[in-house]
């Protein structure tokens, strides 16, 4: 019967991994299940595993397989390498049974018949060992698209039957312990869509670095997604937040744009089914997806893992694929496979790996993981040079090969010239827990053959490559033991792409979140000089803005929007616990170092007294620009949805000047009280203490700049190296008035914490915080596990416990 040979996708599901392979049987899910909810899955067919027995058993090649891999060394890559070429030749010269070419040729007529004469597909291999939440099989079969006629059609199954049995897909099984004859392959069939004449790329229901569950990412190029599996391309990213997504806000918390130099698409004629051809200049600078897309898709990523997981009974991150057809414009789903590297991990067990020291960057790109590997430099161009690879050694390459695999596990470390963090060089990275540093420009060149280097993914997204062999500590946090102390303990976080993971330390929410720091990092550009550009007489500078800005309405568009993305990646990776954003701090001396800030601002002797913080927010000479922040966190707030962030006002003098910034940013939609919204005030100008009551008439609470108040109050000028001596928050004139202010801010009903450097840095500070009654803590990442540790100790000893920090309350909908 035709059953027995295939299965229509839309008879197919979950139950039917054994019969089609773990992909076919989730497309089949998701046709059936998902399909009534708005998922698009095109339709298809897939061979069975019972018509991939009766092909060995009909040519005669099990005795031959079995006899060839019996005791097979998956190490002896010259042995791995002969066995696999003697099954694949031996599978390619057997004729496929009459009763399967009958079959597929049948079920090939029921799409000609729905999509028209000599429609084209997709050919894709399915395992039934694969898609496991084990063990992803990522890349180790075959998949041959822009397939027409059923000549062409039986000639793929067979070179997908060959597949099974590549050197990466023997040394795969071999290494998860899979019997390679117990596994059998399905080949699915399934209708293209024209995603050569748009776009389309992988999505991931969680942040696939570092395992942050509340993310959705999308890669996305030109052409069709091979592209992108394989990191031949530099993709677009868009990184969308999913608890909020269903109550109607648009949560687009990032936008990447990637190179994306060239494209596959389909072949005209001649024995090739696709071609790779550059992509125009126009079109490498603008997104593969609009907003309404991305909305679209990670819609669907949400839908589809709520499904799984309900499925399985526990949470299942899942791995995609999707495609934008270009001539109809529609979104489709072609693939979907549980995530199998964060979801195996102990969720309590957290790994931090630092360097120990400074050294020569000698190039960046994107990082895989957050590990560290240290060792030789050995290029490897094709798989004739993967015998040079030894134990320990950094392999450097264009982009690796999923042939390439059976040797990965060697390298300490890896770097490619090309690829995004979703490629299937990063992926098979990740499951090996190798650090990886893709899209690193011209690291071929710069690398030396033999030289020696460390390779970092622990320092946020931005992998780095250094020269020599630096020293690297390696901690284990066990979070799942440790309480919780009554004084809050949050974070001090300046780097958005540090923050999924420092999310997972233990914490109550993040006291400081700098807003210079991505102005000066992430921006770079004066936010005058947007609003203004006329004004900015450097030619260069002028380029440079111009080019940085390119795609925007307005120029000021860019500030607003990587604010926005900066603010909005730290406001998720801790929601729903507040964050609290500081607004700009940034000195005279500071923003003119900005490109075109030479023409706005003023020269001081003394910055750090100078025209700073509150001050700047409604000056005539910087309102506008003030503007602009109150837009970026307007979108944050209501566009994104993330109301768990307050704003805090820097360097208030006097109360009517809060009165004068909290006005201003009313005026530019920040209205305190709204939608929950609450603003501090930083607590660093003995007038801060002194009237203490009448600023808590304007502001929400108190946050303590020790820094600022220690040089204020003792009269040292902090970046003096003469009188650094002197600089000492731990004086007793410094703890007087944090006690004081602490006091006062209770007795007007307000909370206070601090988020100086002191508590960080010194135990004994932390101790007398707690005494005082501080309800919260802001700590650098690095401090925040010992501190914890401190307080607890100190907390247990005393009969009466702090107040608890009270935690904002976030409204859910608008």
């Amino acid at each position: 019967m035709e059953a027995d040979w295939i299965r229509p996708f839309d008879d197919l599901d979950m139950a039917d991994v054994d019969v089609v392979g773990g992909k076919n049987a989730s497309l089949g899910e998701m046709r059936r299940a998902l399909s009534p909810r708005g998922v698009r899955v095109p339709g298809g067919f897939a061979t069975t595993a019972a018509a991939y027995r009766r092909f060995l058993d009909g040519a005669g090649l099990r005795p031959l397989m079995e006899g060839a891999l019996d005791g097979l060394d998956t190490a002896d890559l010259e042995a791995l390498q002969k066995t696999g070429l003697r099954i694949r030749t031996a599978i390619l010269n057997a004729t496929l049974p009459d009763e399967l070419k009958n079959a597929v040729v049948a079920g090939y007529r029921r799409l000609e018949a729905e999509y028209g004469e000599g429609c084209d597909v997709a050919v894709r291999s399915s395992a039934t060992a694969e898609d496991l939440p084990t063990a992803s099989f990522a890349g180790q079969q075959e998949t041959y698209l822009n397939i027409r006629g059923t000549g062409p059609l039986l000639d793929a199954v067979l070179r997908c039957f060959a597949s099974l049995f590549t050197d990466r897909a023997i040394s795969y099984r071999d290494k998860h312990g899979f019997p390679h004859m117990a596994v059998a392959l399905s080949v699915g069939v399934q209708k293209m869509v024209r995603s050569d004449l748009a776009g389309a790329g992988v999505m991931f229901s969680l942040d696939p670095e570092t395992g942050f569950r509340d993310a959705v990412l999308i890669s996305a190029a030109w052409g069709l997604g091979e592209s992108v599996v394989q990191g031949t391309v530099d993709a677009d990213e868009y990184t969308v937040f999913k608890p909020v997504l269903k109550d109607g806000f648009r949560p687009l918390l990032r936008m990447r744009i990637g190179a994306k130099e060239s494209k596959l698409i389909y072949e005209q004629g001649g024995s090739r089914s696709t071609r790779s051809v550059p992509v125009p200049p126009a079109d490498r600078g603008r997104a593969v997806l609009n907003d309404d897309d991305i909305m679209r898709l990670a819609e669907w990523a949400c839908i589809v893992e709520d499904h799984y997981s309900s499925r399985r009974g526990e949470p299942t991150p899942m791995d995609m694929e999707w495609a934008k057809d270009g001539e109809t414009g529609d979104l489709y789903l072609v693939q979907a496979r549980p995530e199998t590297v964060h979801s195996r991990r102990a969720p309590k067990l957290l790994e931090r790996h630092r360097l120990v020291g400074a050294g020569e960057v000698i190039v960046t790109g994107r990082a895989v993981g957050d590990r560290i590997g240290r060792g030789k430099v050995r290029h490897v161009a094709t798989v004739k040079d993967l015998d040079t690879l030894q134990s320990g050694d950094v392999l450097v390459t264009a982009m690796t090969d999923p042939d390439w695999e059976p040797v990965l596990k060697r390298a300490a470390a890896i770097v490619t010239d090309r690829g995004g963090r979703t490629c299937h060089a990063a992926i098979v990275s990740r499951e090996m827990g190798i650090p990886a540093v893709v899209g690193a420009v011209d690291a071929t060149r710069r690398l030396k053959d033999g030289a020696e280097v460390t390779v970092s993914c622990a320092e946020g997204e931005e992998g780095r490559v250094y020269a020599g062999l630096l020293e690297i500590e390696t901690e284990q946090i066990d979070t799942g033991s440790m309480d919780r102390p009554h004084t809050a303990i949050m974070l001090n976080i300046a780097d958005p792409g540090s923050a999924f993971r420092h999310s997972f330390l233990p914490n109550d929410g993040v006291g400081l979140a700098r807003i210079e720091f991505i102005i000066a990092s992430l921006i770079g550009v004066h936010p005058m000089a947007l609003l203004e550009p006329e004004r900015v007489s450097d030619r260069k500078q002028r380029a440079e803005i111009d080019r940085r800005t390119a795609g925007f309405e307005h120029p000021a568009d860019y500030f607003v929007d990587r604010l926005a993305e900066g603010v909005g990646m730290i406001a998720a990776a801790f929601w729903p616990k507040p964050v609290i954003v500081r607004l700009s701090d940034l000195k005279t001396n500071e923003y003119a170092s900005l490109l075109g800030g030479a023409a706005f601002e003023p020269h001081e002797e003394n910055p750090m007294l100078g025209f700073r913080g509150a001050s700047r927010y409604y000056d005539a000479r910087y309102r506008d620009a003030f503007a602009l922040e109150c837009r970026a966190l307007t979108k944050v707030r209501d566009v994104m949805g993330l109301r768990n962030v307050s704003v805090m006002v820097p360097f208030c003098r006097t109360v009517e000047e809060g009165r004068r910034v909290i006005a201003q940013m009313r005026q530019n939609g920040l209205v305190r009280g709204e939608h929950g919204l609450e603003v501090y005030v930083m607590c660093e100008i003995p007038s801060n203490v002194i009237l203490a009551k009448a600023f808590a008439e304007v502001f929400d609470g108190f946050s303590i700049g020790s820094n600022d108040l220690t040089q204020l109050v003792l009269g040292v000028d902090r970046d003096s190296e003469v009188i650094a001596h002197l600089f000492d928050e731990r004086d007793e004139a410094v703890k007087t008035m944090i006690s004081q202010v602490i006091t006062a801010a209770h007795a007007a009903g307000r909370k206070i914490g601090i988020c100086g450097q002191a508590p960080s840095d010194y135990p004994e500070f932390a101790q007398f915080l707690v005494e005082a009654g501080i309800d919260s803590m802001s700590l650098t990442v690095d401090a925040v596990m010992a501190t914890t540790q401190a307080v607890l100790q100190l907390e247990s000893r005393t009969d009466e416990a702090p107040g608890a920090f009270a935690p904002i309350a976030v409204p859910q909908h608008a």
